[in-house]
């Protein structure tokens, strides 16, 4: 975005077409390049322009608010499956939770992006296959790769709403960061949402108990199901229609959590020590031990999201170094553990999934590290660290097909 805007610096209704394309991505890129562009009087009027606060609410277009709608109503009847045709709910859930909402998530963004038909076919089909796969693996209950296969299709599904978020862009980087900015606004947001719609419910329930009627199951198996559905859906309309809304807020919640995790994450390392527990011989320890790590790592990428859309300053930019040195000390403890217990037990699904998953880790955390060293001693910028994020992103899409699709063939469904 930022080249765009340079070459079509001298052409204003070049700059309103980038500007209507995406304008969130456009008001980052503007006001990075504005300290360079201060003298140039077009410049001048779009900064002034940007920098307008606009406090209202935008609701967007009337086409756009009817497919939100159509688009929450859709995902509910597909929550209510079950009990519409009577199919098993653990059975359902269990392989289509995310069915739910991503196929109306990534609509929303292909249909945001204006993406070409054969990129949208393409989404679509990966999408298809998902369904129709993990629909067909036999019901075992005790399949180890059929629960490998249904924690990693959501990942695959997302990975595929990031393909969508990105759409038909040359600035891929750029707009796999912000897609990981997207993700961080959209749990405050849809947050905020449940606490509202909570607190609704339960003001409805009670009022209505006190002129003796009990909707509570009636309530939960139906308008509970919709805005379960809905919310993120919802959470997605208004953040993309209103960055303003979480705008300050992310940046907030990554300044405090990142120096915080970091402080409980050597406070934890150490009562580990004194505890007498490890990875190595506990099995259910370990699986806590990665939960820990892949939530820490979310915390930093999140962090460099918002890290490179505002200028930052020297400490807090150690901070992100340091909790990335420990945060690899974790990693390393973490992976030392899978080896040795495959080691000693042999190699399984579980053993397998998790050595990959967190051999990429480290890679990822190990390149992104050097980055942030980089930036720390002043060679590099901190956008070289949200490129170096963005890059590595389908590669991790590439492990979610792996684990999703070809873990159960080549382990016999065990």
């Amino acid at each position: 975005m930022k080249d765009q805007i340079l070459l079509n610096l001298d052409n204003p209704g070049q700059l309103e077409r980038l500007y209507r394309a995406d304008k969130p991505t456009f008001k980052r890129a503007f006001k990075t390049l504005y300290p360079e562009l201060q003298e140039n009087a077009l410049a001048g009027f779009w900064h002034e322009r940007l920098s307008f606060a606009n406090d209202e609410i935008s609701w967007g277009s009337r086409n756009d608010l009817v497919f939100i709608v159509i688009a929450s109503l859709v995902a509910g009847l597909i929550a209510k499956i079950p009990a519409i045709f009577g199919v098993n709910e653990e059975f359902f859930y269990s392989r289509n939770i995310g069915f739910v909402v991503f196929p109306a998530l990534m609509v929303f963004f292909a249909r945001k992006n204006k993406m070409q038909a054969g990129n949208i076919a393409v989404l679509a089909g990966s999408m298809a296959a998902g369904l129709v796969y993990i629909n067909l693996l036999p019901d075992v209950k005790t399949s180890d790769t059929l629960i490998l296969s249904c924690i990693h299709l959501v990942l695959f599904q997302w990975s595929v709403l990031g393909f969508a978020f990105v759409g038909d862009r040359s600035d891929v980087s750029e707009k796999r960061l912000g897609f990981l900015k997207y993700n961080g606004d959209l749990v405050v947001m849809t947050a905020l949402i449940l606490i509202s719609g909570g607190i609704l419910t339960a003001i409805t329930i009670n009022l209505f108990a006190l002129i003796g009627f009990r909707i509570e199951e009636f309530y939960f198996q139906n308008i509970g199901v919709f805005g379960l559905a809905a919310a993120p859906i919802v959470g997605t309309y208004l953040t993309q229609t209103n960055p303003q809304l979480v705008g300050k807020v992310s940046p907030v919640i990554a300044k405090i959590f990142s120096p915080l995790v970091l402080v409980m994450l050597i406070v934890y390392l150490i009562a580990m020590v004194y505890s007498g527990k490890d990875p190595y011989n506990d099995r259910e320890f370990l699986l806590i031990f990665n939960a820990l790590l892949i939530g820490v790592m979310a915390i930093i990428f999140f962090s460099v999201a918002e890290t490179t859309r505002i200028s930052r300053s020297k400490a807090e930019v150690w901070v992100l170094f340091a909790l990335s040195v420990v945060t690899i000390m974790v990693n390393g403890i973490a992976l030392s553990a899978i080896l040795f217990r495959i080691s000693e037990w042999g190699i399984t699904p579980n053993r397998a999934a998790v050595l990959g998953s967190n051999a990429l880790i480290l890679i990822n955390l190990l390149l992104v590290t050097a980055q942030i060293y980089k930036v720390v001693i002043g060679k590099t910028d901190i956008k070289e660290v949200g490129k170096t994020i963005g890059y590595f992103l389908p590669i991790y899409f590439i492990w979610t097909i792996i684990v999703t699709f070809v873990f159960p063939l080549v382990f016999g469904f065990k």
